[in-house]
């Protein structure tokens, strides 16, 4: 399977950088996905990787804000976590794929986008000023339910996902669409249902993501290595993806 990459040692003796330290840059309040006391899922990946590469863990702790890639140019070296398509970076081969997904009180028919949704108090998570710049805020205005939606801000205090799943918990929201491995950790903590969310028929718009680490472009080594990392800690990290409550397909 990976007959294209060289061996860790190979790859060490080309080169050398990849002995001294992991260099990651991630957010510090983002469970479940990063924290500063390297809590979440996506922390102990990297010390996996790191541990699987015989080198140093050393993180950057940056706001995940606009052009953070360009924004953290020098500092680091690794983003876990990231689209497989992401233009930025060069990623390695997806190590899980996930997608958006319902939340709502388990004492309650789970939904779909062919329900009539127009009188329910969704929740969404908002990365702009427009509700529809998600897949689940077009699913919803596709579907002419966008009167009762209410967006939460991915820039804030406390992770958006997490803000969602108490207000449905406080019974402020009746439902929310949600990108799943953002919400489910604390979806299962709230004893609230998850179920993947499909878009609308002829919404060209995708629910579906797969997940790779990105690394500065033109750094194939450390890619490559990191490819062959995740490969063969695979049965660790998916045990941590389960530990964590990530939908995968």
């Amino acid at each position: 399977m990976f007959s294209r990459c060289l061996s860790l040692a190979a790859l060490l003796a080309v080169s050398p950088a990849l002995a001294d330290e992991l260099r990651v840059c991630a957010e510090p309040d983002n469970l479940p996905y990063s924290h500063a006391d390297q809590s979440g899922f996506e922390n102990r990946i990297a010390r996996l990787l790191a541990a699987e590469l015989n080198t140093t863990l050393a993180y950057t702790w940056f706001l995940q804000r606009r052009a953070f890639v360009r924004r953290t140019a020098g500092l680091c070296d690794v983003f876990i976590g990231v689209p497989s398509d992401f233009e930025r970076l060069a990623t390695t081969r997806p190590y899980y794929r996930s997608t958006y997904v319902f939340v709502q009180p388990k004492n309650v028919a789970p939904l779909s986008f062919q329900a009539d949704l127009k009188d329910l108090r969704i929740g969404v998570q908002l990365p702009g000023n427009d509700l529809a710049a998600t897949p689940a805020g077009h699913a919803l205005a596709r579907r002419g339910a966008i009167d009762k939606v209410t967006g939460f801000p991915v820039y804030g205090e406390r992770p958006a996902a997490e803000r969602i799943v108490e207000a449905i918990a406080r019974g402020e929201l009746d439902a929310a669409v949600v990108w799943g491995p953002a919400a489910a950790q604390f979806a299962h903590r709230r004893n609230l249902q998850v179920q993947p969310a499909s878009a609308p028929v002829g919404l060209e718009v995708p629910f579906e993501f797969a997940i790779a680490v990105g690394v500065r472009r033109g750094n194939r080594e450390l890619r490559d290595a990191l490819d062959a990392a995740l490969e063969r800690r695979k049965s660790e990290i998916d045990a941590i993806l389960d530990e964590y409550r990530v939908p995968r397909l």
